[in-house]
């Protein structure tokens, strides 16, 4: 059974936004999509929103009761203006909220961590999400994919450490259990795919599939601290780098069953979304 109302999708154009505010409405459920740009997302009502800019904000959140989070990107301290928004969606009537965060952030912890830990004081109703990385940052417009169409070549400090990749919409059809079920699961979900590899499995997989040779450069934290600062700010290149090292160290060597859990189908593999995105592209 699932619940009616008004969603606010926050980065509606996004990578997992896209995908949730597509997922809402074949389903049938009424959502505003919130970017900058309010650029139109098919079936929804798009709303210009900036988390910069308070102005957008009581419009956004008229009407809503439901809102699932995308944090500022690259913003190394986002509770500084996602807390007063919170509080502000709360006032409002939101009375559920789910937050997109990270495998490599728990409760507490830096960054979104922070705003993780508010959220169970703010809403009776909320989730967070904490994917492992993404497999469309090797197909999309994400730094390792455009180096692999440029160079062929992967840059990261995780050496021979093992990631669960996910799937986005996996990730998206697990925001739309989250935001829509009778019950939130009020608690945070560790979402990853079905199998853990290792950036030189990633190269090979990219290879063999798609006939392009690609190879994983292993480089040291300060090496990959470096490389960042050329396309981030340092603090982020930092914290960035930081995940590559703990990775390498096996932090994120892990499969969970959450996507199983709370879609009722397993998540998709590597090797399968990039067969079909291979194709979609032909």
């Amino acid at each position: 059974m699932t619940t009616a109302g008004t969603t606010l999708v926050i980065g509606a154009t996004g990578t997992t936004g896209s995908r949730t505010a597509a997922q809402l409405t074949a389903a049938g459920h009424r959502v505003k999509a919130a970017s900058r740009r309010a650029t139109p997302v098919a079936g929804t009502e798009p709303v210009p929103f900036d988390w910069y800019d308070p102005a957008t904000h009581a419009a956004a959140l008229d009407g809503v009761d439901g809102v699932y989070l995308i944090p500022p990107v690259g913003d190394s301290d986002p509770a500084t203006i996602m807390l007063p928004f919170l509080r502000q969606a709360r006032t409002a009537g939101v009375h559920r909220a789910v937050l997109l965060s990270s495998s490599a952030i728990p409760e507490g912890g830096p960054a979104v961590g922070t705003v993780h830990q508010a959220l169970p004081g703010l809403f009776e109703q909320w989730a967070v999400l904490r994917p492992s990385w993404f497999m469309q940052n090797f197909t999309g417009e994400h730094a390792h994919a455009r180096s692999i169409r440029d160079e062929g070549i992967i840059r990261t400090a995780t050496g021979s450490g093992r990631v669960g990749f996910v799937d986005a919409e996996d990730i998206a059809a697990v925001a739309v259990r989250a935001l829509t079920d009778e019950q939130a699961p009020n608690t945070d979900l560790v979402l990853t795919g079905p199998e853990a590899l290792g950036y030189d499995d990633i190269a090979a997989i990219i290879t063999e599939v798609t006939g392009r040779s690609v190879v994983h450069h292993r480089l040291s934290y300060e090496q990959m601290c470096d490389h960042l600062t050329t396309q981030v700010p340092v603090r982020f290149a930092a914290m960035l780098a930081g995940m590559d090292r703990a990775i390498a160290g096996g932090a994120e060597d892990r499969i969970t069953d959450a996507v199983q859990r709370l879609t009722g189908r397993p998540p998709r593999a590597f090797r399968a979304l990039l067969g079909r995105e291979t194709r979609c592209s032909s």
